[in-house]
C-alpha cells in the first residue's frame, strides 16, 4: 500500500466550493479530487519539462544542424 501523508490545505472558498461541486459529480472524494488534479499537473509538467529538454537538443545537437542545413540546401535548390 502506498504510504499517504496529510497536508492541511488552504483554499479560497469559491475553489473549495467548485472542487466540492465537482468531486461530487464526479462521484470522488474531494481527497481523491485533489490528489488527482496535483498528479495531473505534475505529469504535465514533467510531460513539458521532458518536450523542452527535447527540443532544446534537436536545435543544438550535430545532427540536427546537419539536418537543417541538408533542408535549407534541399530547399534552396528546389528540391
Amino acid at each position: 500500500m502506498t504510504e499517504t501523508m496529510t497536508y492541511p490545505l488552504r483554499l479560497p472558498r469559491s475553489l473549495k466550493r467548485a472542487v466540492e461541486r465537482q468531486s461530487k459529480e464526479d462521484r470522488a472524494s474531494i481527497n481523491q479530487f485533489v490528489a488527482t488534479a496535483v498528479a495531473e499537473k505534475l505529469l504535465l509538467c514533467k510531460r513539458r519539462s521532458f518536450l523542452l529538454t527535447a527540443k532544446h537538443a534537436r536545435s543544438s545537437g550535430p545532427l540536427t544542424s546537419s539536418w537543417e542545413t541538408a533542408r535549407w540546401k534541399a530547399a534552396a535548390y528546389g528540391r
